[in-house]
């Protein structure tokens, strides 16, 4: 048994940090373990130009400190006002990376997100002939829909149609959940790719109702069955290319998160690798952690590897009960208890 592991640095492949304070509480989380991560857009108001998304890049790095080696890379957030101007100049600007879409409502400031993907075709059709990324919230947000079965339709209702209508799009169903979005994404084209959180590697939806109603293991999508978490962990070791990091960590203030309405989202950037460790030794499979973490989300968006590593070792550390949160608590993935693992 190996009482360490260095890995070239990963990288995070999907990202929420806020803005303001909170931003300022947060990055330094995820640029000590990362060297990169995708900057979800759904800020109030939402990123939806390049020159708002390079003002937001702009306040994420003037918080690190000189020395701290970390790229963000910006997204778009994409609206029924989106136009293929817009994506053209996202296309040639060196810090937007990808485009970001959500269903209206599926998820925390989600309220401008698109009602009918067919609306926005044509500004697909221009990301795909500048080969800029679309980056999925896999999720429909009809009421009549159980929200169990929110991915599955997706994929059923307007993933394949995608598929079939873009082929040379590249796609990213992130933060899956189920077993049937694995299956999809594993056995369809080379652009279609999916990001797997660490959260929905190790929990399943009892983890929201063990003893008592558990508001900080509610997220969107919302936790699954196991056998959905066993299918998503062999997705993630399988060393497919095709599965990459992406914690979709989301920070949100503890009285947010258990108010009468509390927010989807849970907070894992505070110990994600060594998390992320813990699942892979879990099933057998350390050796397949770089692939996953540091290689293959790097060859989809066409970016270099990173030439720097990281090591993890086997040591027993504890995770507070509370962090901060620009002058408010938060409450991190499993509070109070511990890791296997940690960043040396």
């Amino acid at each position: 048994m190996s009482d360490s592991i260095t890995l070239t640095r990963p990288d995070d492949w999907h990202l929420h940090v806020r803005d303001g304070a909170m931003l300022a509480s947060v990055v330094p989380d995820t640029a000590r373990q990362f060297a990169r991560a995708i900057i979800m857009p759904n800020l109030k108001p939402p990123v939806t130009t390049v020159e708002q998304a390079v003002a937001y890049r702009d306040r994420i790095v003037a918080v690190l400190d000189e020395e701290t080696d970390f790229e963000p890379l910006m997204t778009l957030y994409l609206t029924e006002s989106t136009t293929p101007e817009e994506i053209h100049r996202a296309a040639e600007h060196p810090f937007v990376h990808a485009v970001k879409y959500y269903p209206a409502g599926a998820t925390t400031n989600a309220d401008s997100g698109v009602t009918d993907l067919k609306k926005v075709d044509h500004v697909l059709a221009a990301m795909e002939e500048v080969g800029l990324p679309l980056l999925m919230h896999g999720e429909v947000t009809d009421h009549e829909i159980d929200i169990f079965d929110r991915e599955a339709e997706f994929i059923d209702r307007e993933l394949e149609r995608l598929v079939d209508r873009f082929p040379k799009l590249p796609m990213v169903l992130e933060h899956i959940t189920t077993e049937a979005a694995a299956d999809f994404v594993r056995s369809g084209p080379d652009n279609l790719a999916a990001t797997i959180t660490v959260h929905h590697l190790l929990l399943n939806r009892n983890a929201i109702f063990e003893g008592g109603l558990r508001p900080h293991h509610y997220c969107l999508p919302v936790l699954k069955r196991e056998q959905n978490r066993q299918a998503l962990v062999a997705a993630a070791t399988s060393g497919s290319p095709k599965f990459f990091l992406g914690t979709d960590s989301a920070p949100h203030p503890k009285a947010a998160k258990e108010s009468d309405c509390g927010c989807a989202g849970i907070y894992t950037a505070l110990h994600a690798m060594p998390l992320y460790a813990e699942a892979f030794e879990d099933a057998g499979a350390l050796g397949k952690l770089e692939g996953f973490a540091s290689h293959f989300g790097a060859d989809f968006y066409r970016l270099p590897r990173n030439g720097d590593t990281i090591t993890l070792e086997r040591a027993d550390e504890a995770i507070p009960d509370e962090v901060d949160f620009g002058g408010q608590p938060g409450v991190p993935l499993r509070a109070g208890g511990r890791t296997r693992w940690r960043v040396k």
